[in-house]
């Protein structure tokens, strides 16, 4: 089964609201600032809220305390200040490991030969739950190619899946969907197709 993250960022809470009535559970957002209100405004409905941006330092306090899921560790010190900030009591904050799987300069995550140091640093730490990996490979427009970047995620996933008691392969957006679920995606962040092009 692949849990589907309906990616809302720039979405009003109204269409929030409205994909929540046919059912959807799960959201993502990517900026802090914006996604705070709708949080708020949408506590009635008990969603489950993903943070699919980078985490910057100065914001892991409202993120370990508003979320539900953070997708996008890829320091050990973010890692901590988000244990350390998720409130005492709470159920642990589910996080995935970011791999830079495609080597890009302008993105965030770790590089596949770190994975490994990174989650042993995480599995230590109290008040997360370590769920798997993710990444946001580089665009491609072939589906093989799509799936090659899909498939070297997929197998650092198998590597460590069982030291590490992963069940989650966060991969896969609108563009490369098929790919993503091909490979053994277990969540797919998904926007456009579901709410049309962003203004």
């Amino acid at each position: 089964m692949v849990r589907l993250v309906a990616v809302s960022k720039t979405q009003p809470v109204e269409r929030i609201r409205l994909l929540a009535a046919l059912g959807q559970r799960d959201f993502g957002e990517n900026y802090v600032r914006e996604a705070l209100p709708k949080i708020e405004a949408l506590r009635d409905l008990n969603l489950t809220w993903h943070f699919i941006g980078r985490v910057q330092s100065n914001k892991t306090a409202e993120i370990a305390r508003a979320f539900d899921w953070v997708h996008t560790v890829d320091r050990d010190r973010i890692a901590r200040r988000l244990s350390e900030q998720r409130p005492a009591g709470w159920a642990p904050l589910n996080v995935c490991v970011q791999v830079n799987i495609s080597g890009e300069t302008s993105k965030s995550g770790v590089a596949p030969d770190a994975v490994e140091p990174l989650l042993e640093a995480i599995a230590g730490l109290p008040r997360l739950r370590l769920r798997g990996l993710m990444a946001l490979p580089a665009p491609e427009t072939a589906l093989e190619r799509q799936r090659q970047a899909c498939r070297a995620l997929a197998q650092i996933y198998a590597r460590c899946r069982e030291r590490h008691g992963f069940d989650t392969l966060s991969m896969g957006t609108s563009a490369d969907l098929q790919a993503a679920i091909l490979e053994g995606a277990t969540c797919v962040r998904i926007g456009t197709a579901l709410f049309g092009p962003r203004p």
